[in-house]
């Protein structure tokens, strides 16, 4: 639980931070995959 530490949130604002996090990078990837196997 580092982020809790360093910014000093309840669990699930923790959570809630955490889970936007990895959807922002789940959708990154998905586009930068895209982009790759268009340019391919």
């Amino acid at each position: 639980w580092l982020f809790k530490g360093y910014f000093d949130l309840s669990v699930k604002d923790t959570l809630k931070t955490w889970g936007l996090l990895e959807l922002v990078n789940s959708v990154v990837g998905l586009i930068i995959v895209l982009i790759i196997s268009m340019v391919a």
